[in-house]
């Protein structure tokens, strides 16, 4: 059986970016119970980065709104980008406008700055 999120209606839940204290918005759509896969709406405001960290996940963002900047590339909408598992990296919204991404795990997320 499908499993439905009515993500329009879902609220934005706010985060905290903890080296930089910039707000950054999700929308959790589904956890793999078995992977700990997720995909998950994210939201970073106009100008908002996130410094250099990892994750112990590969993943992907497929972007919906605006433009991703990677700190060494930008990415518009209808275009998706795979960070491997382990690589550094930094990524966020440009000073333009606020990015909307689909964000994709391989496994359970976390994160760890540099």
């Amino acid at each position: 059986m499908p499993i439905l999120v009515d993500a329009p209606n879902q609220p934005w839940e706010p985060r905290t970016i903890a080296p930089t204290g910039d707000p950054v918005f999700r929308k959790n759509l589904y956890t793999d119970p078995d992977t700990g896969m997720e995909v998950r709406l994210v939201k970073y405001p106009a100008g908002v980065m996130n410094p250099a960290h990892t994750h112990p996940c590969a993943h992907g963002m497929y972007i919906l709104e605006g433009t991703l900047s990677t700190g060494g590339a930008t990415y518009t909408a209808g275009q998706f980008v795979w960070f491997p598992e382990g690589e550094t990296m930094q990524h966020g919204a440009t000073a333009a406008t606020d990015v909307i991404v689909v964000f994709i795990t391989n496994k359970p997320f976390e994160i760890h700055y540099k």
